[in-house]
């Protein structure tokens, strides 16, 4: 697809950035974490390993890429988190994908309790399989997983849920949770079920210093496992509208007086509690300012008169995109350099608590390609 091959010249652009790092994000703490999590594999009795349903692949944890694809991983359980942010499809075929691979896959969202308890039930499953069924045991879960892809949010949910299942008392235990990568800086444990005791071992993120692919780079920067101090946020940014650019989504923002129906009975119901907003994970920005944002970009594509399949054409209209999205976002006049890094922070931060759609950005692929399962 010619839109695509254009919109790759931006993630080249972005990769040779993230190359340009050498790694710095893996410093002296994460390399110790990833000896200690080495150490601890073989002593659990169940590796659950947290990826982004954005990138289940590039999210792979790297020390844990099977050496024998063909045999099915019966101490390893997948959990695809940030379903809500990914194009659910995508993900119905990347759990199915998995499986097939021969390793247990869940798709999780973990603000759901719902989901979390259906990810407990298939942890303690798991864990009776292993000790061949018997109740009145210990069982030992490694949580494990790149920066920021919800481990600590996760393992709150468990414990919390866990802790009503058993009616326990004592004080509540709380991993630290932060949309940035990197907070998490030791193993700790937390009891998440009873019958059999389930505790489960909460770890630094690790990210490897070396990518697969050149595609890795730029994907776990845009979904926040790089911090994006590291780099320039408008370059992210450039990189985003060039994927919203290159996909259909945008074009069910064409009827913005629905969206805007929908969004004003929102605010209604809203209101009636505490609030006169919605209010989303990691995400403050009123619902009248995110129409805005998405009528700018819906507008800007809807009249742009060039070829997307062009690369100065898409270039030139994600400046345009950035330009009019000033206005959306109501941001007051400051020199152009500290105006587009606000522009490209408050629009990334949209895109990473879901509000400008679903995005998948790794393609299941073919059955027949080796891949990272």
């Amino acid at each position: 697809m010619a839109t695509a091959a254009a919109a790759e010249a931006f993630s080249r652009r972005l990769g040779a950035a993230v190359r340009g790092l050498s790694g710095a994000w893996y410093g002296r703490h994460m390399a110790a974490a990833e000896r200690a999590i080495g150490a601890r594999i073989p002593l659990v009795d169940l590796v659950l390993e947290v990826r982004d349903a954005r990138i289940p692949a590039t999210s792979a944890f790297e020390p844990l890429r099977r050496r024998s694809p063909e045999e099915p991983d019966l101490r390893r359980l997948v959990a695809l988190n940030k379903a809500d942010l990914a194009d659910p499809s995508e993900t119905e075929k990347w759990v199915a994908f998995m499986k097939q691979r021969g390793c247990s896959c869940v798709a999780v969202n973990s603000h759901s309790s719902e989901i979390i308890k259906e990810l407990l039930n298939a942890v303690r499953g798991r864990i009776r399989e292993i000790k061949h069924g018997v109740s009145d045991c210990t069982g030992t879960v490694l949580l494990v997983g790149i920066p920021n892809v919800g481990k600590s949010a996760i393992v709150n949910a468990m414990h919390q849920i866990g802790r009503i299942g058993a009616a326990e008392k004592g004080k509540l235990k709380h991993a630290i949770v932060s949309s940035h990568p990197g907070e998490t800086r030791d193993i700790s444990g937390y009891k998440v079920a009873s019958h059999p005791n389930i505790y489960v071992l909460d770890t630094p993120g690790v990210l490897s210093p070396i990518f697969a692919n050149d595609d890795s780079g730029p994907r776990l920067v845009l979904t926040g496992a790089i911090k994006d101090s590291l780099l320039e946020e408008y370059e992210i940014a450039q990189f985003l509208l060039s994927i919203l650019n290159s996909r259909k989504e945008y074009r069910e923002w064409d009827d913005l007086n629905i969206l805007r129906n929908k969004s004003c009975f929102a605010d209604t119901l809203s209101t009636r509690s505490h609030h006169s907003k919605r209010q989303y994970s990691s995400d403050h920005t009123q619902d009248f300012i995110v129409r805005g944002v998405r009528q700018a970009l819906f507008e800007t594509i809807a009249n742009f008169q060039g070829d997307l399949g062009n690369e100065d054409d898409l270039r030139r209209l994600i400046e345009t995109q950035l330009t009019s999205l000033q206005n959306a976002f109501r941001l007051s006049a400051e020199s152009s350099e500290v105006m587009s890094k606000r522009v490209a922070i408050k629009l990334l931060n949209l895109y990473r608590t879901g509000r400008l759609g679903h995005y998948t950005l790794d393609h299941v692929p073919d059955v027949r390609q080796e891949v990272a399962a």
